[in-house]
């Protein structure tokens, strides 16, 4: 298996070159170049999450050093469940918060430090990961490579745009783990990631790569729930669900596309956004136009300008054909709060606000359709108290895990979002010396 840019279908490399760059050189994103074509009945003895994993990522890893170490890898991802759990009115909810950051990119990160890891053993320079968050990335980057030898870490996020626990979380690491606040929005923190790896100085002084979803190596491992999820929903009803995924920068959609165009028996696959719009404007009116990013309740999705529109459109080159694909749905403010305000006497759940966008998708679109659910519970509630909280009048218990890694949380230094600045701070000064 080759993957290739999608700015330059010539530019083929093997996946351990794709992990370990992260972004081509021409500025492009690394995707496969062909899909393998499964069917559920490949799966039928695969009865774990890791089994499942290992069959599923097989054909990608094809002829690559890292397919002796595939086993090894998908047993270090998944050292925690995954679940399925009904809820109701032909309804289940996928719970990714229960990995050691309590969200969804638990998952990705951790396969991703492990095969870096493993392929820069014998490196003469350590890899240097550049990652930019908006919240859930950053910690789980953070916990999945913490003193993971061969590896540095540098995480940047836009301050005071994360809620003050994600912040903990963010800055509760130390050894080979440097966190940067940025003062700005998401969008100015992946822009300077993008700046770094096409600038000669940092590519001359680091070997970089990044742990964002820009990196093929997250979106790989995240189709791997999916196939598990929709295993096990045909297994029990003999139906394709409608999967709705809470969506910014795009990574966790794709997955279920890459997941589906792989043949498993997934159905519709909606986007719940915020009030975030350029999916959705992209869809409406067949124009491509990146927007300032807007602050709302939902600030992981926060993302007026995602990276991975840029594999949907090298994989549907048109708005129409992206249609064909997906639907889109923008859910407000308003109505994330009202989700949330209902969830205990509806679903007996508590919702985080992401999931709570795509709960309000479901709701909205089950009144005229005859359809199962999965809705994909992307992090834990406890992780946005300030909004949670008073909308359900209780507090909500903290992972174990989560009260761990806050209890570590120090001040970062702060920079104005410029290459310039992040340079000072990353060469020059000590993670310890903040402005």
């Amino acid at each position: 298996m080759q993957y290739l840019s999608t700015r330059s279908a010539d530019h083929r490399v093997s996946l351990s070159t794709a992990l370990q760059e992260g972004l081509a050189p021409d500025g492009g994103l690394y995707v496969p170049e062909r899909f393998p074509d499964f069917g559920p009945e490949t799966f039928a003895d695969c009865t774990t999450i890791e089994a499942v994993s290992e069959r599923l990522l097989r054909p990608f890893v094809e002829g690559d050093p890292l397919a002796d170490e595939l086993t090894a890898i998908c047993e270090a991802t998944f050292g925690f469940p995954v679940r399925l759990r009904g809820v109701g009115r032909r309804t289940s909810v996928l719970e990714l918060f229960h990995g050691p950051t309590a969200a969804f990119k638990d998952v990705g990160a951790r396969f991703l430090a492990d095969s870096l890891a493993r392929l820069n053993e014998n490196a003469d320079q350590p890899l240097t990961i550049l990652v930019a968050t908006s919240g859930d990335t950053g910690a789980a980057v953070a916990a999945a490579f913490w003193k993971k030898p061969h590896v540095e870490v540098i995480v940047l996020y836009p301050k005071g745009k994360v809620s003050d626990r994600q912040e903990q979380q963010l800055t509760g690491w130390s050894d080979n783990v440097q966190t940067i606040a940025v003062r700005g929005v998401f969008d100015d923190c992946q822009e300077l990631v993008k700046a770094a790896f096409q600038d000669e100085h940092w590519q001359s002084r680091k070997r970089l790569s990044s742990a964002n979803s820009i990196n093929i190596g997250r979106l790989l491992p995240q189709m791997t729930y999916y196939a598990y999820a929709s295993l096990q929903h045909w297994r029990t009803h003999g139906t394709r669900p409608t999967v709705v995924v809470p969506s910014g920068n795009l990574g966790n959609g794709l997955a279920c596309l890459y997941a589906r165009e792989c043949g498993l028996p997934i159905g519709d696959v909606i986007f719940a956004t915020n009030e975030n719009r350029p999916v959705t404007h992209y869809l409406d009116t067949g124009e491509w136009t990146p927007f300032e990013s807007k602050e709302t309740l939902a600030t992981a999705m926060d993302v007026g300008n995602p990276s991975n529109m840029e594999r949907l459109r090298h994989h549907w080159s048109t708005a129409e054909a992206l249609a064909e694909a997906i639907s889109a749905e923008r859910v407000t403010d308003e109505q994330i709060q009202d989700q949330i305000q209902r969830g205990l006497d509806e679903w007996s759940t508590v919702w985080d606000p992401h999931t709570a966008c795509a709960v309000d998708v479901r709701d909205r679109l089950a009144r005229d359709t005859d359809r199962d659910w999965i809705l994909v519970a992307t992090a834990h509630p406890a992780k946005f108290p300030e909004v949670v909280e008073p909308l359900i009048g209780r507090e909500v218990d903290i992972p174990e895990s989560l009260a761990k890694v806050m209890a570590r949380s120090h001040p970062p230094p702060e920079i104005d979002p410029n290459l310039s600045s992040l340079a000072h701070v990353v060469f020059d000064e000590s993670p310890s010396v903040h402005p």
